[in-house]
């Protein structure tokens, strides 16, 4: 491994060459960032996938949605449209991606809206919205964000730190200084002071930037054919054979989590945004039937769920007892009630917004 970073360390260097030549042309307006009068909260992060942005962006939709008119603005990762489009429940993860679906089975009455150009997004939701969220858009400068929320995964927080295409880095460490935020994701749910302690100092925050820690809560399990369906996850026990099927970018806290009640555990592993097809489903299958135990059942993501509605996949998992488990962020006490108050601080004092 450390032979390929060196082969690849050349890269990475003009990577990072064209990355900080970018920011500079925004810092110093030669390229220009839009700003708009509704109050624009940016979540994302300097690394590539799994810092926990769509839990964060649920976390924060779940707690304004019922007192703003909130729209969720996303780029619609791996959707085969192009442009600006409103996110319908019945919608496939082909026509808007994965997360915006997701997004929009989670909370129905919210708009939900895919565009790779933000600021177009931004300008057809502006009008009829009161505050939007833009789902993993720190990378995005074009529009400049009156909050905006930087993520970092505590349990990659304290290993090696490189650029693409050497590491998962989209960029330098010290762009950290855009946020206003910083949020330490998947942190334990008993997180220690010195772990709080050895965090802050390995981040090394700006004056201006207040940092938080939150931790993932799973739900019960769901049933991908009837979601009235459900399992807790304490029913699981040492006899149960669990398939897990995951195309995530991060599957390691789910793991840790089911391992907590069953060691047979067999996992499927795709990439990130993975297009399941009937060879992957058929393999599926085919190990499900294998499998020896009367106390059998397939696990997924609810992202994942999001790219098996395929008619013909689900005809392919018919009969089979399969599940998506659900996980929310949640702010470590006694942080929650201050973090909750700042974002609506944010959203309900425009001078505020304005100096952000």
């Amino acid at each position: 491994m450390r032979f390929v970073r060196l082969l690849l360390f050349p890269f990475s260097f003009f990577y990072g060459l064209v990355i900080i030549l970018r920011n500079l042309a925004y810092d110093y307006k030669v390229l220009k960032s839009s700003t708009f009068n509704i109050p624009i909260i940016s979540i994302g992060n300097l690394a590539v996938g799994g810092a926990g942005k769509s839990p964060m962006t649920a976390y924060l939709a779940k707690i304004l949605e019922g007192n703003y008119k909130l729209a969720i603005l996303s780029r619609g990762y791996g959707r085969e449209t192009k442009g600006f489009l409103l996110v319908r429940a019945d919608a496939s993860s082909r026509e808007t991606g994965d997360e915006p679906l997701q997004f929009k089975h989670q909370f129905p009455d919210i708009t939900v809206a895919v565009c790779e150009d933000r600021v177009a997004g931004i300008q057809q939701l502006e009008n009829n919205h009161e505050l939007i969220l833009m789902d993993d858009a720190y990378q995005h400068r074009a529009v400049k964000p009156g909050l905006s929320m930087l993520l970092f995964d505590f349990n990659k927080l304290f290993q090696d730190q490189w650029l693409l295409p050497t590491g998962d880095l989209r960029e330098p460490l010290w762009s950290r200084k855009r946020a206003d935020i910083i949020v330490v994701t998947k942190t334990p749910i008993n997180l220690s002071q010195e772990d709080r302690i050895r965090s802050i100092a390995k981040i090394e925050p700006y004056p201006h930037q207040q940092v938080f820690f939150s931790y993932l809560e799973y739900g019960d399990l769901r049933h991908l054919e009837n979601v009235s369906l459900t399992r807790h996850l304490d029913s699981i026990n040492h006899v149960t054979q669990i398939l897990l099927l995951t195309g995530i970018a991060n599957a390691d806290p789910l793991l840790q989590k089911l391992s907590q009640y069953s060691d047979n555990i067999h996992h499927h592993q795709y990439p990130d945004h993975h297009a399941y097809n009937s060879k992957d489903i058929l393999k599926l299958v085919s190990a499900y039937h294998k499998l020896a135990a009367t106390d059998r059942l397939i696990i997924t993501t609810e992202k994942d769920a999001q790219r098996l509605k395929d008619p013909a996949l689900k005809t392919l998992l018919n009969g089979l007892l399969m599940y998506d488990l659900p996980v929310q962020a949640m702010i470590h006490h006694p942080d929650k009630k201050k973090f909750d108050g700042l974002i609506e601080t944010f959203i309900m004092k425009p001078s505020i917004r304005n100096n952000t």
